[in-house]
């Protein structure tokens, strides 16, 4: 029996649905807004429902967020449809896949499908979240409390795309069809009695290879009605901040109090750059390479390993690579073994390449 349903999940889950899914979840640019609305009446319609009245569109989650928060208090759009629109579909789907696979079988089958998009999808979502959070705090339309109800009145659009992978091709997945075509067109929605809003896809979304919000020379996703989310390798960052990391120096790096910020710049700046040109000197020198320390203020000791690479380049010399290591670490030896995951008296080569 568990071997015919491992086959099972082997059929079911395509590695090319999954890649589909994935280009879904990290499209930018206009919507497609004529597929987007017939994807949300449908889904009304396969939920049972009347079609909304009306199909509002928002420029971005901060827009979508303000204009639902205004909606439903002054009673336009009507109570929230979204359990059975989203909710309860959802529900059905995952116990059809569930019955037929089995645990075991539903486990293999979200691991070749859903959970290869989840993580990313959910940092992403969760920073969306916390960005719409912060600008209603910050006194922008829709008031931070209502928004943070009507957030949960949200249905994710392509950031769903996780789920959407999972349930494609199962059988029983045409309930979810209009949840589908919606993500495929479009970004976050909500639907209410009345009326569905509808955002707009990002215009930039730019990652790192974990999957994080990354840029250093702008905001790292970015949509058209202007909210945008600055980070450096998944770490939310002001925006002046960025426009600083051109022009850094050693004492700017050093006058930075805030120890998040001042790891950026030296990220940016360059560690070895930084040792360089802030005059550090090394505290000891083994067969292994040079250690290098220097105190910051308020965070820990910067230290690092020199180490020269001891195959040589094309034209006859030899590279210089810094290895940063924990602050307890005293020997150059002692660096590089770390990085091995080994103790000094453990890290013996017997040859290096």
């Amino acid at each position: 029996m568990e071997t015919a349903r491992a086959a099972q999940v082997q059929e079911t889950a395509q590695p090319d649905t999954t890649a589909r899914w994935r280009e879904v979840a990290a499209a930018t640019g206009p919507a497609d807004r004529p597929a987007a609305e017939a994807g949300v009446r449908l889904a009304y319609r396969l939920a049972g429902l009347p079609e909304p009245e009306r199909i509002v569109w928002a420029g971005s989650p901060r827009e979508g967020a303000a204009l639902a928060a205004r909606l439903t208090a002054d009673g336009t759009a009507g109570r929230s449809v979204r359990e059975a629109v989203r909710t309860r579909p959802w529900a059905a789907a995952r116990e059809r896949v569930l019955d037929r696979l089995g645990p075991a079988g539903w486990a293999g089958h979200w691991a070749l499908t859903g959970a290869q998009l989840w993580e990313g999808a959910t940092m992403l979502t969760e920073r969306i979240r916390t960005g719409v959070v912060e600008a209603s705090a910050a006194g922008e339309e829709g008031g931070e409390q209502a928004v943070r109800l009507v957030l949960l009145d949200a249905v994710l659009g392509q950031h769903d795309a996780a789920w959407l992978a999972a349930f494609d091709g199962q059988d029983g997945a045409d309930s979810l069809a209009g949840i589908a075509a919606v993500a495929r067109a479009a970004g976050w929605w909500w639907p209410y009695e009345k009326t569905a809003v509808v955002c707009e896809r990002p215009g930039e979304l730019h990652r790192d290879e974990a999957g994080r919000l990354d840029r250093g020379d702008g905001p790292a996703l970015a949509f058209p009605d202007g909210f945008a989310l600055y980070a450096w390798r998944g770490m939310p960052v002001p925006a002046a901040f960025l426009a600083e990391l051109a022009g850094l120096t050693p004492e700017r790096i050093r006058e930075e109090e805030n120890a998040e910020l001042r790891r950026v710049m030296l990220e940016h700046y360059g560690y070895d750059r930084y040792l360089e040109e802030s005059g550090a000197e090394p505290v000891q020198r083994d067969e292994a390479g040079v250690l290098w320390r220097i105190d910051l203020d308020g965070d820990e000791p910067l230290v690092m390993v020199e180490v020269v690479n001891s195959t040589p380049e094309p034209d006859g010399t030899h590279r210089v690579y810094w290895l940063r290591v924990p602050p307890r670490v005293r020997t150059a030896r002692e660096g590089v073994a770390w990085t091995f995951g080994l103790e000094e008296a453990d890290y013996t080569p017997e040859r290096e390449t």
